[in-house]
């Protein structure tokens, strides 16, 4: 599926642990690397899922891990700039075997970059996914001297095509998930699952496109602020080819919001609801915190 090489790095994003009280919080770091074209906000949003992730399975002493964790509500904030480096912060609400409650943030630079509230991940046993041993050496490296950077050397393009387009309104394409790539090396070596991420930033990106040409936005470039309603029914599967569904709606005067879906035939697997607005006063359009979806270097 991928080469040992890419184990814990083509879609891993803590570099190190430098704060952690079991159980309960953390707080870590990862460098962007600089020769990235950009680092999508849902890839930040992936980094504090993945600190979370390690509190948990350290806490149930890597019997489960969560998976496909969701977050009740992202904010995007601004932003995360190659050659910046992240700082991460978990705090467990409540963790056990069947699931762990958190919330997360993520900054760079003195700035916000994405929240997430009331996140919750259903924990599945760790030995169908990888191996808890390599799990367990890996968390004793980030906590004590941490990862090398720059592993990570983006994602490749994944294929989709448009395939109905209503100018500011609604818009359809198809997804074709790759059967290998180098991230299923991370998502997961026992078992590979396409990650949600990964469809949500496809997702994002589309909608933007999408709103560029909404009646509310008047033709500014537009930002994504929220996320809400973020729902994965099943795992998606590499090979799988899904059907990709935006439709916007008028939210205020300068915002819409855009209902996402992601079905496999006739079966809804993701859905999430998205809010868009206009730029900021004094922001340039290559600030937009447009993620350009699945486009970062070969990985």
């Amino acid at each position: 599926m991928s080469s040992d090489q890419d184990r814990f790095a083509a879609y891993s994003f803590v570099d190190r642990i430098d704060e952690f009280t079991a159980g309960k919080r953390a707080r870590g770091t990862f460098a962007i690397p600089p020769d990235l074209p950009s680092f999508p906000s849902c890839f930040v949003a992936e980094a504090v899922g993945q600190l979370a992730a390690w509190v948990a399975m350290d806490r149930i002493d890597f019997r489960g891990r969560p998976v496909a964790a969701l977050a009740t509500e992202t904010l995007f904030h601004s932003d995360a700039r190659p050659g910046e480096t992240l700082t991460l912060e978990v705090d467990i609400l409540e963790c056990d075997d069947d699931a762990v409650a958190y919330n997360g943030r993520a900054n760079a630079g003195g700035r916000p970059i994405v929240e997430l509230i009331d996140c919750l991940g259903p924990m599945l046993p760790v030995a169908d996914f990888d191996s808890p041993d390599a799990l367990r050496e890996r968390l004793a490296l980030l906590r004590a001297a941490g990862a090398p950077p720059g592993r990570f050397h983006g994602v490749e393009r994944i294929p989709f095509s448009v395939t109905q387009l209503v100018a500011g309104s609604l818009l359809r394409a198809t997804l074709e998930v790759p059967r290998t790539a180098p991230f299923f090396g991370d998502h997961f070596p026992r078992r590979p699952v396409f990650p949600a991420t990964l469809l949500l930033d496809a997702q994002l990106s589309l909608a933007l496109d999408l709103a560029r040409s909404a009646p509310a936005l008047h033709g500014a470039a537009p930002r994504p602020t929220r996320v809400t309603h973020v729902k994965m029914r099943s795992f998606i599967e590499p090979g799988q080819k899904l059907d990709i569904g935006v439709e916007l709606a008028p939210l205020d005067d300068a915002a819409v919001r855009a209902m996402l879906t992601a079905r496999t035939g006739d079966r809804l697997v993701a859905s999430a609801r998205l809010e868009i607005a206009a730029p900021r006063a004094g922001e340039r359009d290559a600030e937009i915190a447009s993620p350009q979806a699945l486009h970062g270097s070969a990985g």
